[in-house]
């Protein structure tokens, strides 16, 4: 993500964003390795390899091509047999055991046998995850038996935590309570085995941005990784599925995003096997001339990005604020939950994510609401639709809102005015000063990033007057840009009032990957909107109505069973969280202008985890560019061939259970 993959960083700085959703197949001259080489961009360093700590996207989107899980997902987003050959479930939905093949071995960097996969490395990786605090802990620190005491220290015996060997080749997770999408976690790294003695022999070095501190047991092994300039993946050929392998070798260079041109550019000579298009370029009508028969348009996914906004800023290293009075003002202006809805209404999401994907196609990617509202369904009624019928309750301004992809649902200055004047008032009788200054960081050396912030600014203070909002762009370089926005890590270190530098990928298939995230208490993207988890809400957390959002959450998540009433019970928690206005949602992933030499649809589809786009396993290259005819085509002949395969998928679980 990111997803943290899961966090995810604003397109633009996505490690593999372009890439891997394009799924574009090689441009070499030569027939045999034209299906067999991709080469293309990367945008943004991984911190780390080590997969059961890391749950940022830059990291994900590098191990997914690295390592196996028991699971992964097909070209049709179901579950299917990857380290584990199989997996049985006890009736009562508690425990879970998966048989590990017996041609799954861990390899080195240079591609030697090490040794057989285990029960054992499972149970490795969950302890060693616990023990360096992982970011994914959130995952299933809940939902592993005696996992949260061990991690609160309640415990120091992971022997009683409920993972275990129960014989070389069989492992067992017993879990607090029945979860219906528990196998879904097992395409996310935290869940990844790790070799004890690998681990010992590394120390601190394990997992370290360097392709030797990892053992790897997936399609391909890192053949070459230097910051801010190559990484290169060549395929594993010991692999246990390496006949599903067709691309030999993946090669990407660094890409700054300073000449979004380049892109195309190195698709049209060669260098690149596909390209990610942008039409608000000065040269597209060149570029659509030679292209305009291959450019399409990719389906949206799950994961969204949004601008957060930071209800308790405490660092301002970057700032046009000139006085402790105007940090003040925006501080509570921005606790205030009409003006937050001022803002949210305030956005013009065509313009803004014209930017990066062109007028044509600026509402094909937006997205109303943090679930995607097709997400789950209870019943006939989609969970867009539940959410819908709950917000109609919290007052007017949502009875006509369309909270469906691909459309500006939000967008209304009639709306935007209404809020702004009801959060006014109350705020100027607390003493607060207009206008209200929002400092907002951009990544100054992204083409793209910058007239996206541009279209944000202009498209607020229209709509709300510069005398009532001021939007401060801080123009920082990459390092400065990231280490404020998507690396930091706790509250105090973000540097911004609104930030577009966050998103978030679903890793298991349920709402709650979603909603947990602003949680009070354990809430994985908590820390985006300003504020720390915490056992005991704050005073921000109650003053902002981050109380009565848990409240909602732990209601729904109690609801085991009844699959309809968890997902109608989430839609409230949804419903609130879409008032509360902390996240104002903008667009997907997916849904943006490309060229592409790879066979469309043959790569890995999921909703959630690291198994599905990330991943270059299955995807079968061609010499041909595709046509738009061609993509449409397969699309549509996928989309029926999935419900049919998702169907059969779903009568199979069945003969899972003991």
């Amino acid at each position: 993500m990111n997803k943290k993959t899961k966090w995810f960083a604003a397109a633009a700085v996505t490690l593999l964003s372009a890439s891997v959703l394009a799924a574009c197949g090689s441009s070499s001259s030569s027939s045999s390795s034209a299906t067999s080489k991709y080469t293309y961009v990367y945008t943004s360093d991984p911190e780390t390899l080590d997969y059961t700590i890391s749950n940022k996207s830059t990291t994900g989107e590098v191990v997914a091509n690295l390592e196996d899980g028991l699971l992964e997902n097909d070209e049709y987003g179901n579950l299917v047999p990857s380290l584990a050959e199989d997996w049985k479930v006890s009736a009562d939905g508690l425990t879970y055991t998966y048989t590990i093949r017996d041609d799954a071995k861990w390899y080195t960097v240079d591609g030697e046998e090490y040794g057989d996969i285990t029960a054992e490395d499972f149970v490795t990786g969950l302890k060693h995850a616990a023990d360096g605090k992982s970011e994914a802990l959130y995952l299933v620190q809940g939902s592993i038996v005696g996992l949260d005491d061990y991690v609160s220290g309640k415990t120091s015996d992971f022997s009683t935590v409920g993972v275990k060997a129960v014989d070389e080749k069989t492992v067992q997770y017993t879990l607090k309570q029945a979860e219906s999408y528990w196998n879904s976690k097992m395409t996310m790294g935290i869940m990844f085995p790790v070799n004890a003695e690998f681990l010992a022999s590394k120390g601190e070095d394990y997992g370290s941005v360097s392709p030797d501190s990892i053992l790897y047991s997936g399609p391909y092994l890192l053949s070459a990784l230097t910051s801010k300039s190559q990484m290169v993946f060549a395929k594993n050929e010991n692999y246990w599925d390496a006949d599903n392998v067709s691309i030999e070798e993946v090669a990407l260079t660094y890409f700054d995003g300073s000449d979004p041109d380049a892109l195309i550019n190195g698709f049209a000579d060669g260098t690149y096997t596909g390209a990610r298009v942008y039409p608000t370029s000065a040269n597209y009508s060149s570029i659509k001339k030679e292209f305009g028969d291959n450019i399409y348009y990719g389906p949206q996914n799950g994961t969204i990005y949004y601008a957060a906004l930071n209800l308790n800023r405490t660092t301002y290293g970057h700032t046009s604020k000139t006085s402790d009075e105007q940090k003040t003002s925006t501080q509570k202006a921005l606790r205030n939950k009409d003006f937050r809805q001022a803002l949210n209404f305030a956005i013009d999401r065509n313009a803004y994510t014209s930017q990066n994907v062109g007028e044509d196609a600026s509402s094909g990617v937006i997205r109303n609401m943090l679930v995607p509202p097709t997400f789950v369904s209870a019943g006939e009624k989609s969970f867009g639709d539940l959410v819908t019928a709950n917000l109609a309750s919290y007052g007017s301004e949502w009875s006509d809102v369309n909270l469906s992809d691909a459309q500006d649902g939000l967008y209304n200055v009639d709306k935007a005015k209404e809020q702004l004047a009801a959060a006014k008032s109350t705020l100027q009788a607390d003493g607060v000063q207009f206008p209200i200054h929002i400092d907002m960081p951009v990544l100054q050396n992204s083409e793209i990033q910058v007239q996206s912030a541009q279209s944000m600014k202009q498209t607020i203070e229209a709509s709300l007057g510069t005398d009532n909002v001021v939007i401060d762009l801080q123009m920082l370089d990459e390092d400065t840009y990231m280490n404020v926005t998507y690396y930091a890590e706790a509250a105090a270190q973000n540097d911004f009032d609104l930030s577009t530098a966050t998103g978030w990928g679903p890793d298991y298939n349920d709402p709650s990957t979603y909603l947990d995230i602003f949680k009070y208490s354990d809430g994985a993207s908590l820390h985006q909107i300003g504020l720390d988890p915490s056992e005991t809400a704050s005073d921000v957390a109650k003053e902002v109505g981050l109380v009565e959002y848990e409240e909602l959450v732990k209601s729904a998540n109690a609801i085991t069973t009844d699959i309809n009433a968890r997902y109608e019970a989430y839609a409230k928690a949804a419903a609130y969280l879409a008032d509360q206005s902390y996240v104002l949602p903008t667009y997907t992933r997916g849904g943006t202008p490309t060229v592409s030499k790879a066979k469309p649809f043959s790569g890995s589809f999921a909703w959630a985890g690291i198994k599905g786009s990330e991943s270059f396993k299955y995807i079968d290259l061609q010499e041909d560019t595709v046509t738009k005819k061609e993509y449409d085509a397969a699309y549509k002949e996928w989309q029926e061939a999935k419900a049919k395969s998702n169907a059969e998928y779903q009568e199979s679980l069945a003969d899972h259970v003991e």
